[in-house]
């Protein structure tokens, strides 16, 4: 499994809000599925960064693509990388 830390800055504030609810409940089920590590927007809600476990890079992007917020045209993809969790020691 990898890591994969995504960026995103929001485009449409009042549209992200909307979405919101149906966004929030598909992070959860990736959570529940153990595809999701962590999430949440910037303080300044201006962003936020979200941190995934899956296979590939492949697979981290269809799960973007599965994104209610993808399909709201929202966001733009600051970084995608993959991150090497370094601590705390596993």
């Amino acid at each position: 499994m990898a890591l994969f830390a995504l960026t995103l800055k929001f485009t449409d504030p009042a549209r992200r809000l909307e979405v919101m609810p149906a966004h929030r409940e598909y992070l959860t089920e990736l959570y529940a599925a153990g595809k999701l590590h962590a999430a949440g927007p910037f303080v300044d809600a201006t962003g936020a960064l979200l941190i995934y476990d899956v296979a590939d890079e492949a697979e981290v992007r269809e799960i973007i693509a599965n994104d209610p917020y993808t399909a709201a045209d929202i966001y733009e993809i600051v970084t995608l990388q993959e991150w090497e969790k370094r601590f705390p020691p596993a």
